[in-house]
């Protein structure tokens, strides 16, 4: 009888050791995912700099790629020009336009909704990277693949 009690313990320590160590694939797939994004910025833009900071606290690994012709990469993701600002992240198949605060950045990982990418036109004041305090709602837009825009959400 002790034997078979020993047995059961040890098949129970077994499986609870694998499924202690063993990963778990979708986190980790997550987890990969999140950590990508390439900061397309100008050599004098100091607030880039910033926000690349900003996103590597928030578990990204953000690789910035500086470039004399951001205009290029403005065309190549057909951002509109109402849309752009200092610098554009590419984070999986999406563009992420401007200071973009987590939430939305979050948001979109998330929903994966069937558009070109988000963007907070300009640099607000307060927003991740910039100076200053907010001074209203964050609205971010959803540009839409034909180049159209709609409110993703507001922050």
């Amino acid at each position: 009888m002790k034997k078979i009690i020993f047995l059961i313990f040890l098949v129970f320590a077994a499986i609870l050791a694998y499924g202690c160590s063993s990963s778990n694939p979708t986190g980790n797939a997550v987890k990969e995912a999140k950590a990508k994004a390439t900061i397309f910025k100008d050599s004098s833009c100091g607030c880039c700099d910033v926000y690349s900071q900003y996103l590597g606290k928030k578990g990204y690994s953000a690789e910035a790629v500086t470039t004399q012709n951001m205009d290029a990469i403005k065309t190549k993701y057909n951002i509109p020009y109402s849309m752009q600002s200092c610098h554009t992240v590419v984070i999986g198949d999406y563009f992420v336009e401007g200071h973009m605060p987590i939430e939305a950045i979050e948001k979109l990982m998330a929903e994966k909704p069937d558009i070109a990418g988000i963007a907070l036109p300009g640099m607000p004041s307060g927003a991740p990277g910039m100076t200053g305090s907010k001074l209203n709602d964050f609205v971010v837009y959803a540009v839409h693949k034909d180049g159209t825009t709609s409110e993703f959400m507001r922050i």
